[in-house]
């Protein structure tokens, strides 16, 4: 089975392409009747479905492969613990499922780029969705610990309040202020 497009797509870090590349392939090989159960890149291919934000094709995805893979490849079954927590929308068990495995070189490096794009959607969510937040439910969210969650906040320059408990007051941890990266839309009037 030549998998070539499937490394070089993951060489170049093209992780988008993956779930289309595996998809062909896996058409192809089913098409001429090869047995590819066994050689299949299972946990690359769930990992792709994760990566492109496509739960449900994970889900399937998952649902096909025979159950002597799943047990024999621990591999497989941690992409599918990252896909489980997205679908439940436990978004620290996320952080948590892609942290507590020793991936192998070709999936770490397409984890560590889902888990970077995963906290910068949570990050976007979170300053969509709350003008004040306490820092620990921000480091949960986030997948970090409160002192990594203010810095990132800082990094990323928002308007995001965090407040802080500590043993004597309520403390806010304020004054960052937009400064937005993303282009603002002029109208031209005519």
């Amino acid at each position: 089975m030549d998998f070539s497009s499937l490394t070089d797509a993951l060489s170049s870090q093209n992780y988008a392409k993956i779930p289309d590349i595996c998809e062909t392939l896996m058409l192809q090989v089913a098409a001429q009747g090869i047995a590819f159960q066994d050689d299949w890149p299972y946990a690359i291919h769930l990992l792709g479905h994760i990566y492109v934000n496509d739960i449900n094709s994970a889900r399937f995805l998952w649902k096909t492969i025979p159950v002597a893979i799943k047990e024999s490849r621990p591999e497989v079954a941690a992409a599918w613990k990252i896909g489980q927590n997205l679908w439940t929308r436990d978004y620290a068990g996320v952080h948590d499922a892609i942290h507590e495995f020793n991936w192998s070189p070709e999936a770490h490096c397409i984890v560590a780029a889902f888990s970077e794009l995963y906290t910068k959607r949570m990050f976007d969510l979170l300053v969509s969705a709350y003008s004040t937040i306490s820092i620990q439910d921000a480091a949960l969210f986030l997948g970090m610990n409160e002192d990594d969650a203010t810095n990132y906040g800082a990094f990323e320059m928002t308007s995001l309040i965090f407040m802080c408990q500590n043993d004597e007051s309520l403390k806010y941890l304020v004054a960052w202020y937009r400064i937005s990266t993303k282009k603002k839309k002029k109208s031209t009037f005519s």
